[in-house]
């Protein structure tokens, strides 16, 4: 039994799911911001929800919060992108390591793009100003940013562990920008999702360009014997194995690329 080449069916079937969750992104993100520019109670509750966070601002907090987002600066920030592109690289997806490399430099400069287009004033319950001009957090898209990028270079046996401990940092900077009030809390909600949007469509695309996954698996009659010749029965005969290790090639490959 051999494969054939399918159709872009199940390539653009598999790009589905990701443009689903882009499309949740995008209408999330109006939302939010709707919520809080223009809906009056939402937007108080904006500014009560960070006064709640500022009250747990204490030296034993700050510090480790300020080192945290540190840890976001830009010279930071490309050092950690350039560590995931390596990895991806030396793992043998270059694919991979090129949309990463692109969603890395996309997202955070989506925000800054979105702040000035986005600016509306906030409410205001403790003396503590943010400027009109701060949605969505650049910070919160970065470390979200980040985290799926980590999430999609990473081996498959990996990626568990990895994405439980990218949502504690993901978690942890939100709630250091909350604390030092550096965002309002649909800033930072803002930041998760248009990060979330990068990587829905940087997966989508993946997952469509990929012709490692969609070898088909459609069975074909082998060619027939040659004239007088047999098929072997021995199991070292080299007839039935090409065909077998073709097939364990094809589900390696599709097991590497899940998250293509």
């Amino acid at each position: 039994m051999s494969a054939i080449p399918i159709t872009d069916v199940p390539r653009r079937r598999a790009a589905c799911a990701p443009l689903l969750l882009a499309a949740a992104c995008i209408a999330g993100l109006l939302l939010t911001w709707v919520l809080a520019a223009l809906v009056p109670a939402t937007h108080v509750r904006d500014a009560v929800v960070l006064y709640d966070f500022t009250r747990l601002d204490r030296p034993i907090v700050e510090a480790p919060a300020k080192v945290l987002l540190d840890l976001l600066e830009p010279a930071f920030f490309v050092v950690w992108g350039l560590v995931l592109v390596v990895i991806a690289c030396s793992r043998g997806r270059p694919r991979v390591a090129l949309a990463v490399a692109l969603v890395l430099g996309l997202a955070p400069l989506s925000a800054e793009l979105l702040k000035p287009l986005a600016a509306h004033a906030h409410a205001q319950v403790v003396p503590l100003y943010i400027t009109s001009a701060s949605w969505p957090s650049g910070h919160a898209t970065a470390a979200t940013m980040l985290v799926w990028c980590a999430v999609l270079v990473a081996p498959p046996s990996l990626r568990r562990g990895v994405a439980l401990l990218g949502v504690a940092f993901i978690v942890a900077v939100g709630c250091a920008l909350l604390i030092l009030a550096w965002h309002m809390p649909s800033d930072v909600l803002g930041g998760y999702l248009l990060a979330t949007l990068w990587f829905a469509l940087a997966l989508a695309a993946l997952r469509a360009t990929n012709p490692a996954r969609y070898q088909a698996s459609v069975p074909v009659a082998p060619a027939a014997c040659p004239p007088g010749a047999h098929r072997s029965s021995d199991p070292d005969s080299a007839w039935p194995a090409a065909p077998s290790l073709a097939a364990r090639a094809r589900m390696n490959s599709m097991s590497e690329s899940r998250l293509r």
